[in-house]
Formats: structure tokens, sequence, C-alpha cells
């Protein structure tokens, strides 16, 4: 059964829509990565949405991360209207991946507490329940349907596009309003600066001077279904894996077993072998121990054979619980822009090209390398790999090669 992928909406500080998104990882620069001041005192870089382009939305509960949300999901309007009109909204489900429950408030709300003794009167407790990012999409949308959340740190909304596939295919639904959404936050900057995990410069992916995380803001969404709808392109969610090697709370499994457990599974499930993939977004966070290992996970499954591949992250930042969600979008424009060309353009990323000795070689497409294939691009690859080792790795086709 084909689950057909609509057209991405995207909101994150490199691109304010998928054209522009596509047009941007094509052409790289680290420009979106901004300079900014943690709150330890200490300067290092984000790629944060600028309030400006985020209108105030007509939603409930009216925030920085809600506004992302819904300026998102306008993009994508008229796909979710054809989806109620042709399943009936109590047929539609709504699976949305984020880390974050509204840090941007709760900081400020519990300063206020403390100096006022009371919380300020638009503050609410249910903002930072781990339901709200899904139940916000379910009313800004009218659907009536299960509305699901899902936190899985850097994997949040892959698991969230996977459930969406599997609703679908179980026929429990016909239509999932599926993605992510979530914010560099002072407090997100705080804890990652904790673990020693942010970078001082712009993220350098798999570089042997890499040094750690850039972080970012995005909301990416997708209406997928079991039948096309409308303006659609022939890409479906051919296959997807899932592992939990449970190595440590933070760190990954120096082996790169669950990674690459993750990713022949989605292998497997679409029918594919290595050799059918064209490109791979990387997970490809910049630090020491992820891209190490994904180096390696990549470099078993694909059995030594380079395949194009990019960190976006690079680029966009980021994004945590909407990170595999917005790679998404650009694995989806991947296909669509290289549909009918055997000159295939892949995303690029920004880094040094310090390739590092200790990791096995991977075919980086960069502005000075870029990748080019002999076959049309009909299978791409993307990959996330989240705290507490909960592994994803999702692979899009166009249908008429599935």
């Amino acid at each position: 059964m084909s689950v057909y992928v609509s057209k991405p909406a995207v909101m994150c500080a490199l691109a304010s829509n998928a054209e522009q998104l596509w047009q941007k990882v094509t052409s790289p620069s680290q420009d979106a990565l901004t300079r900014v001041t943690a709150p330890a005192g200490n300067t290092l870089y984000a790629a944060r949405i600028k309030a400006e382009d985020c209108p105030p939305a007509s939603c409930r509960i009216d925030m920085h991360l809600s506004r992302m949300q819904s300026a998102s999901l306008n993009q994508i309007a008229d796909v979710i209207e054809d989806a109620k009109n042709q399943f009936g909204k109590e047929r539609i489900a709504v699976c949305v991946g984020s880390c974050d429950n509204v840090s941007e408030r709760s900081v400020s709300a519990w300063r206020t507490y403390l100096n006022d003794g009371a919380f300020p009167k638009d503050y609410t407790l249910e903002m930072q329940s781990a339901d709200y990012v899904a139940s916000l999409v379910a009313e800004q949308c009218g659907i009536t349907g299960p509305a699901l959340a899902f936190s899985t740190a850097c994997s949040s909304s892959a698991c969230a596009l996977i459930k969406a596939s599997q609703l679908i295919r179980s026929g429990l639904c016909d239509a999932v309003i599926a993605g992510g959404v979530d914010i560099a936050s002072d407090t997100t900057l705080s804890g990652f600066g904790s673990l020693e995990a942010l970078a001082a410069k712009k993220t350098n992916p798999f570089s042997k001077n890499r040094e750690g995380i850039t972080l970012g803001d995005a909301a990416v969404f997708f209406v997928l279904s079991r039948t096309p709808l409308k303006n659609n392109e022939p890409v479906v969610l051919s296959g997807y894996g899932e592992s939990a090697d449970a190595y440590h709370m933070t760190s990954p499994d120096p082996s790169g077993k669950g990674a690459a457990c993750a990713m022949k599974k989605a292998l497997e499930q679409a029918q594919l072998s290595s050799q059918d993939i064209s490109y791979i977004n990387l997970h490809g966070t910049g630090t020491v121990f992820n891209d190490a290992m994904e180096a390696k996970a990549v470099d078993e499954v694909f059995d030594h054979r380079p395949v194009a591949c990019s960190s976006t992250k690079s680029l966009t930042g980021h994004t945590l619980g909407a990170a595999a969600a917005l790679e998404a979008a650009v694995c989806y424009e991947t296909l669509v822009h290289n549909r009918n060309t055997e000159d295939a353009v892949f995303p690029a990323q920004v880094w040094d090209a310090v390739t590092d000795p200790a990791l096995p070689p991977l075919a980086i497409v960069d502005a000075l390398h870029p990748q080019t294939t002999k076959n049309r691009v009909r299978h791409v690859m993307s990959n996330s790999f989240a705290f507490g080792g909960s592994n994803a790795s999702l692979i899009f086709s166009l249908e008429e090669s599935v």
C-alpha cells in the first residue's frame, strides 16, 4: 500500500517555504546561523526565525512557537481542505514531533512568579503539556481524529511520520497531518550548553575540526494520505526503520549498530537495496561522537560504496524535534526537482572540508564537490539519531519506481 506525501510546508531560519528551501540547500551558505548570547553569557550561533516572519496567529495559545506552526500550516491549507473533503475530518489524524514544551514562556513565567508571587495571566500549565503541539494543529485545522505528540528528541518528527504511515496502512485513518515544530529557546541553549554539545563557531559536520551543534527553529508539516491529494507529486514514504540501542542517555553507541539497524530496516520495508539510494540526508549534528558513529553506520550499510550525502543542519541549524520533518522536506524537494533529469542536483552542506582520517570516507556534497549520478534519482534516505538511542531512518521514493 502506498502512503502519499504532500508538498511540504516549511518555516525555518533558512527558508519560509519549500521552494526557497530547495534554492538555499543547493546554493549553500550559513547566513541563517546568526550570533546570539546564551543565558550563560557566552556567544555562539543559532538559526532563529525572526518574529516579523511569523505574524500573530488565530490559535488559542499565541506565542512564537504557535505562530511558527500556524504560518507553516497555512502553506498547505488547500491540501488539508482537500483531505477533509475527501475523507472527512474524523478520518484524519495529527502526528507532531516536538521537544520544547514552551520553554520560551516558562522561564519568563517563573521569573514573574518569583518576583510577583503569581504567574502571568496569559500563562497556563497546558502550554507545557506534551500534547499541546498536536492539540493546536487539530484545533487550527478542524481535525477530530486522533491527535498524537511525539517527543523522542532529535527523532521526534521522524517518529511522527512513521506513526502517520502506520495509521494509514492499518486503516485507522485515511490521512494524517504530520510533521514537527521546535525552537532554539534560551532554555534549550542552556541545556545543550550544559552538555558541552554546542559549537562556539558555526557547526562543521564531519570535519576533523568539528566541535558541536548549532541549534535552530523550524515548523514543517505534510499531509500523508492513502490516495493522492491536491497538486500531488508522486512522492511516497516507501520505507522506514526504527531501533533503540539505549546505549547512553545522551551519547550514541560509538559502533553505529543502532543507526545501521534502522537504515537496514528502512531498506527492507521499501524492498530496496542500498544501491538504489541516490542521496542520504545525514543526521550530521557536528558533534564528535554523532558524526563518527553515523559515518561508520553509513559505510557498513552502503558496503563502502560512495553515495551522495550531506548534513543540511549546517545550513538550517539543528532544529531538534522538527529536524527530521525539515530534512524530509529536503528529501521531497530532491526527488521532485530531479524527477526528469539524469543530471542530478543534490542538497549540499557547508563545512571546512577537512576530512577526519579516523572516519570512513563519505561522498559529502558541498559547493566544491557536487556529486553526480548516472541513474535517475528515484529513492532518497533521511537519518535521525536521537538521545537515548532512538534511531529512525526514512526512505522517500517516486511512486512510479516503487
